[in-house]
């Protein structure tokens, strides 16, 4: 083997990178470390889960992923892109390329129908109607709720907020699903039909990292994650 040669070799690309991340608050005098000096790398289509006590730093590791917080200090690439100092608007483009997000409480505008809460993304890249009323109706049919496209939230259940939360999320087709506690706010029952759509997305190659305080949920998870104190104590990568 050339040696050189393979010490050239480009890293992939299909993955996030974290190396050496920290990130502060300013809390009254105290400064509380909610990441610290973590290294992470997330390969394309992996299905990992991030548990940890409250306080541990799972929310800002899966939003400073998401790039919806900056870190005060580490390098992070995402797919072969070094995104650690790029503006506000270079970093919205990016997230929309790349990351879709899915929350707890759903997030979703009330005044707006299913369908164009899902259309809003395609909106905001000035897509033509027709193309972004078909995606979106698209979409929304895969999760099961096609016959109720032209219902505003607050004629949704649980669930089915939760679902139209998750095709707002994939009709840009993004390599990335960030989930947090996205089964937090439902039934077991809801929660079940949550997951089985997350976990259908994650076998047809989006990459799922899911926070939760749930070992069950957690334990579905193709490899888990422990944090505690802003640090990364248990990368379990399973068989």
């Amino acid at each position: 083997m050339n040696v050189g040669a393979a010490a050239a070799r480009p890293a992939p690309l299909d993955m996030m990178e974290l190396k050496g991340i920290c990130r502060e608050y300013a809390v009254g005098d105290q400064t509380v470390h909610a990441l610290d000096h973590v290294d992470l790398t997330i390969g394309a289509g992996e299905y990992v889960s991030i548990m940890g006590p409250s306080g541990s730093g799972k929310s800002t590791l899966l939003n400073v992923l998401g790039l919806l917080d900056r870190p005060n200090e580490g390098t992070y690439r995402l797919q072969g892109e070094d995104v650690s100092s790029l503006d506000d608007d270079a970093l919205a483009q990016a997230r929309q390329r790349h990351i879709g997000f899915i929350f707890q409480f759903f997030h979703l505008i009330p005044r707006l129908t299913a369908l164009e809460n899902v259309e809003l993304p395609l909106v905001l890249t000035g897509a033509a109607p027709r193309e972004r009323r078909a995606r979106a109706t698209a979409v929304l049919e895969s999760v099961g709720l096609g016959p109720r496209l032209h219902h505003r939230p607050d004629q949704l259940s649980g669930g089915e907020r939760q679902r139209v939360a998750i095709g707002r999320a994939i009709v840009m087709q993004p390599s990335y699903l960030l989930a947090d506690e996205p089964t937090g706010n439902l039934d077991s029952k809801s929660g079940g039909e949550i997951m089985q759509i997350i976990e259908r997305l994650n076998r047809d190659g989006i990459a799922l990292l899911i926070v939760t305080h749930d070992p069950i949920i957690g334990g579905r998870a193709h490899r888990h994650l422990t944090l505690r104190d802003g640090k990364i104590v248990k990368d379990d990568k399973g068989p």
